[in-house]
């Protein structure tokens, strides 16, 4: 049973974003060593089968934001969006015109005054782009200074003290946006994924998990099995190598930590169990799957199946999963129901309010997933799709590829290997194709 007053002031939101953490990073992994998430999850409820509808940086952030696809809030792929992320409606800002008190800590990635404070928030910590991990540049409330030390401890330092200084008459949102665990990009696209200095030797010497889909043969993806002209530095054919894995599991850790200290904030101003504590990341990350190596923006769900840990002990059951198809365009309707706030009418996303409350419960029967083709990847031009994924399929609609479309039974073959589609049946695709003509809209924004 939710406390009265909560209900009627609302609840403190604490909403922790990672970058291109998958799922299977934190979700029983087999020794990843992340014992205050692991908390989080036995005292909070975890999401099975949470998916983004954009696996890109910035279309993803703006889905998580404003709980409307790519296609309806503009947002459709990382290039220069800065004036249209000033325009639309969040509900951070949402919930600060309700009364909230509000701060920003970590990455925006919409536009190339990135570290600009957006509307909504009270306090505003960010930095240009993609930032750099050791002694970043940072625009605190629009000064520029330098900070001292490793990127994530430098937001959870804010994000702490944001914590701490709340007064108590009215909640507070904490939207912590973190860089890790993105790579740092040098000059010739070198990529490296620093540690802080402390966890550099975890995991030496560790056997890394490899699902069926890892080096899989693409001769049914037909759009993956392309010849291309050139080859793609940011993308080593074969998968990345286990050292870069490894650092990327390093560098949770330092998450990790971050998540313990700000539920020890939490702990100490003595509101720990009136506050939502989120836990998710805006993508997944491929390792080696079909042969590919840091890519993020194809349909498959090593790419687009993302964790999600909620933890709010009022009513709600603790250390449960939920199985029930969602995405990240519900998580808005989902704090805007949990604070008590009206809901836009113009929506996409459905609250997972009741799916919260009953594992029994579902929000939704499908969901879509699209992506605007950008110049990045060469890999990827002309990749553009719309698809449809249901608790059992998933249908890929390339918008400039002809012939080259997919389809995976994802009961039967849930790493989607095996194409069906020269022989689904004829009543089911035409019910994909509805499906998706009904939830994509028009085919720019």
């Amino acid at each position: 049973v939710v406390d009265a007053e909560i209900q009627k002031q609302g609840p403190n939101i604490v909403f922790v974003l990672l970058d291109d953490v998958r799922y299977d990073d934190i979700i029983d992994h087999p020794f990843a060593e992340l014992p205050n998430i692991e908390r989080l999850a036995r005292e909070g409820v975890t999401f099975r089968n949470f998916f983004t509808s954009a696996p890109l940086c910035s279309p993803s952030r703006a889905i998580f934001l404003t709980g409307q696809y790519a296609h309806r809030n503009g947002i459709i792929d990382n290039g220069e969006r800065a004036a249209l992320s000033h325009q639309i409606l969040t509900f951070p800002r949402l919930l600060h015109d309700q009364g909230y008190r509000t701060g920003f800590f970590g990455k925006w990635h919409m536009g190339h005054d990135d570290d600009t404070a957006r509307p909504g928030f009270d306090r505003w910590v960010s930095f240009v782009g993609q930032g750099v991990y050791f002694d970043p540049p940072l625009n605190v409330d629009g000064e520029a200074l330098t900070g001292k030390g490793y990127m994530t401890d430098i937001l959870t330092d804010y994000a702490v003290s944001f914590i701490e200084s709340a007064p108590g008459d009215r909640p507070f949102l904490t939207y912590i946006s973190h860089k890790a665990v993105h790579p740092e990009t040098f000059p010739n696209y070198v990529r490296t994924f620093p540690s802080a200095l402390q966890d550099r030797e975890l995991y030496e010497g560790a056997s890394l998990p490899r699902n069926p889909a890892w080096r899989a043969p693409t001769k049914d993806k037909a759009a993956l099995a392309r010849e291309l002209e050139f080859s793609d530095p940011r993308s080593p054919q074969g998968g990345l190598p286990d050292q870069i894995i490894l650092d990327r599991l390093r560098m949770l850790s330092s998450v990790d930590r971050s998540v313990g200290r700000l539920r020890q904030a939490l702990d100490d101003k003595g509101v720990l169990d009136t506050t939502v504590f989120v836990l998710t990341s805006d993508q997944g990350f491929f390792y080696g799957e079909f042969g590919l190596a840091q890519e993020r923006r194809l349909a498959y769900d090593v790419s687009t199946r993302i964790p999600l840990i909620i933890r709010y002990p009022q009513g709600l059951e603790a250390g449960v999963s939920r199985d029930a198809l969602a995405g990240n365009v519900d998580i808005a309707p989902t704090m805007l129901e949990l604070a008590s706030a009206p809901l836009p009418e113009d929506l996409d996303g459905h609250s997972l309010v009741p799916v919260l409350a009953d594992g029994r419960a579902s929000i939704r029967q499908d969901l879509l997933i699209e992506y605007y083709t950008d110049a990045v990847f060469p890999r990827l031009q002309n990749m553009g799709y719309k698809a449809i994924r249901t608790e059992q399929h998933k249908y890929i609609r390339y918008t400039e590829l002809s012939g080259m479309d997919e389809l995976y039974d994802l009961t039967l073959d849930p790493y989607e290997t095996n194409n069906l589609i020269d022989r689904a049946p004829d009543a089911l695709l035409e019910r994909l194709d509805r499906s998706l003509d009904e939830l994509s809209g028009p085919s720019t924004p």
